[in-house]
């Protein structure tokens, strides 16, 4: 579902501190801390600045392995001083054997362990809420793009819109819009990222970097970037790795 999600912070060390308390306990491994980013499978970090704001009001639910790792993971969040966002618990409003347990992260995104029956496979991030001004608005950007993004509508209704690959999900949730974040989607070829890119400037979308190769990032790695109705900066990727 997702190739990366990329957040910024006000204060590199200490969001690093935070994902380093509780990300281990769910199992995903130590980062990669780079010049500009630190990253932790599909979850990275970097430091927001003027063209770059701080991200905030994102919801992130990450795999937690059992019941028990949600547990630990708020347990170890709330006894490091970060803030309870949500006592781990069932939340059956989100399905019949969905558990999850919720905290703050240093900028106040939500940030969740969740189990349950179809927990993403093959990356750290189960799911994402994204407030945003206009469901609908940002639903007919997410249909647009979906056939090179590999997702689809999963459902619709005036306050939300899922979007799933039957692999982990996001939405998008009426509410104040979060601030600007990076999401990346997986593609296996270029032209994929090429067809995506011509397909959003003709719906009128904004372009954020044309489809080319960023060899900053690693050889061959290959991705175009356009803005959502919100300003979220959202990518499709071909790493052209065999």
């Amino acid at each position: 579902m997702f190739d990366h999600v990329t957040i910024r912070v006000s204060d590199r060390d200490e969001s690093e501190r935070f994902y380093n308390t509780v990300l281990p306990v769910l199992g995903i491994a130590a980062p990669r801390r780079g010049a500009d980013y630190t990253v932790w499978d599909d979850f990275s970090l970097g430091v927001s600045d003027d063209e770059t704001p701080v991200t905030r009001g994102l919801h992130v639910g990450f795999v937690a392995p059992s019941r028990e790792h949600a547990d630990e993971f708020w347990r170890s969040g709330t006894a490091a001083g970060y803030e309870n966002d949500g006592t781990p618990g069932p939340r059956p409003q989100y399905g019949e054997d969905y558990y999850g347990g919720f905290l703050l992260d240093p900028d106040g995104n939500s940030i969740e362990a969740v189990h349950h029956g179809s927990l993403r496979t093959g990356g750290g991030i189960d799911h994402l809420w994204i407030r945003v001004a206009d469901v609908s608005a940002s639903q007919a950007f997410y249909d647009a793009i979906a056939p090179y993004a590999g997702f689809r509508l999963r459902r619709s209704t005036p306050d939300r819109a899922q979007f799933t690959a039957g692999n982990g999900s996001f939405s998008v949730v009426s509410g104040r819009p979060t601030e600007p974040f990076h999401l990346a989607f997986p593609a296996t070829d270029d032209a994929t990222v090429d067809a995506f890119h011509r397909a959003a400037l003709a719906a009128g979308y904004a372009d954020n970097g044309a489809p080319g190769e960023r060899d900053e990032y690693h050889p061959g790695y290959y991705g175009a970037f356009v803005l959502d109705p919100d300003g979220n900066n959202v990518e499709i990727v071909n790493h052209n790795r065999s």
